[in-house]
């Protein structure tokens, strides 16, 4: 009686090939060699998981690149059958999203910030402090690699140049981005977790500095008379925030194609407001040559204040541009730390003390007061909401007695100027 022939693995996989047909032969445990219908040999790992037989493509067999010899193919299922050992359905498990390979902090930062251009109105600030603050530190970090401590002297670092404010931006900005980073898989832990604003500029104090009708007049001389420094269109972009009670961004992002001069309005569309609501402001008849000079300036522009370098990132001018302008006024003394030299307090020489460019608001709003505004007008001035119930049924827009408001107001800062 013949004894029966016992194949090795490696005399089945032979003879599967050299008849070429469609077969399935098993080779270990849970291994099984396969050739598809159309000739195609390749790896399959049975398993059961969850009560239910299940079947895995482990990889094409040959010994090209991404292909299994049958000893990477019998190692692979070694590995296969301790994951399935575990508990781990394999098959599901691959249905699974996969996890983001972010390298660094600005990878992640890039896909923040792209959520940041979809949801906010103003993602230029986010994306301001980032550039300037975050990225300089830890962006080229790799994003697994980052710890609280590097977060935290970043912040402190800020918060030691005299902007409190700009540190806690940067925490919350940071917590953000690791918390992008976490939900895409890129990491476990967050660096910025045990993190507060105590670690970084402290709880913000509501400001109240405002100028006083003395304080504005000695301020603009000063301007006046370092024009090589705070230019004209510094000047006027100045003297408007005053006038106006708008607020900066509102302003430098402004087009020619929302004034209507010959109504004298100045048509601000909801997209560009902060209470998302459209509002016409109208322009007093003594602020016009601003306008006029601005226009000159322009030069054909489509912005009031269009960008003053050629490689500009977009139309207008920066955000910090007026900021920066104003602080150097104020020297050494104001918040520009970056100074190797030492830098004259003009501003402070002439009694004005530090304010910052958004303190102009608050004392539009202060002269309005002054000038015995009803409460409700002068908010509708500075385009702020009402409160309450007066808010939701208050819907008149007071343009006549905004316009008689603002009107007696340019009255006083032209005269100034």
């Amino acid at each position: 009686m013949a004894t029966k022939q016992i194949l090795s693995s490696k005399d089945i996989i032979e003879k599967c090939l050299a008849k070429g047909e469609s077969v399935k032969k098993r080779i270990d445990t849970g291994l099984y060699f396969r050739i598809s219908d159309e000739g195609t040999a390749f790896w399959i790992l049975r398993y059961s998981a969850n009560g239910k037989r299940r079947e895995l493509t482990l990889g094409r067999y040959g010994k090209g690149a991404g292909e299994l010899t049958l000893s990477k193919a019998k190692a692979e299922a070694v590995n296969k059958r301790a994951e399935v050992n575990k508990g781990i359905d394999l098959i599901a498990e691959k249905k699974r999203p996969k996890q983001a390979k972010y390298k660094t902090v600005n990878d992640v930062a890039q896909k923040w910030l792209e959520i940041c251009r979809r949801e906010l109105k103003n993602p230029q600030i986010p994306e301001r402090v980032y550039r300037k603050e975050i990225a300089p530190r830890i962006g080229d970090l790799a994003v697994t690699r980052v710890k609280p401590i590097d977060i935290l002297d970043m912040v402190e670092q800020i918060n030691d140049s005299g902007r409190p404010t700009i540190a806690n931006d940067a925490l919350g900005y940071c917590k953000q981005i690791f918390n992008r980073a976490i939900k895409e898989g890129a990491i476990t832990f967050h660096p910025a977790g045990a993190l507060t604003i105590k670690d970084a500029g402290g709880s913000e104090k509501s400001r109240k500095r405002f100028l006083t009708m003395s304080e504005i007049k000695i301020t603009l001389e000063v301007m006046r008379e370092n024009s090589h420094s705070f230019t004209r269109e510094n000047y006027i972009a100045f003297c408007l925030l005053l006038v106006l009670g708008v607020r900066k961004g509102e302003l430098i992002a402004a087009k020619w194609e929302e004034f209507d001069f010959d109504k004298n309005i100045w048509h601000l569309p909801e997209e560009r407001t902060k209470t998302g609501k459209a509002i016409s402001t109208p322009l007093s008849s003594l602020i016009l040559p601003w306008f006029q000079e601005l226009s000159i300036r322009a030069n054909g522009a489509e912005f009031l204040f269009p960008s003053r370098r050629l490689s500009k990132r977009r139309g207008y001018i920066s955000d910090d541009t007026l900021n920066h302008a104003l602080a150097k006024l104020f020297g050494n003394d104001g918040y520009i730390k970056k100074s190797k030299k030492k830098l004259p307090n003009l501003l402070g020489e002439a009694g004005i003390k530090h304010f910052v460019v958004h303190d102009l608001r608050r004392t539009c709003r202060s002269l309005l007061a002054e000038n015995k505004v009803l409460p409700h007008i002068a908010e509708k001035c500075l385009n702020h909401k009402l409160k309450g119930v007066e808010g939701i049924y208050d819907q008149y827009d007071y343009f006549e007695e905004r316009s008689t408001a603002l009107d007696n107001l340019a009255k006083q800062i032209t005269i100034l100027t």
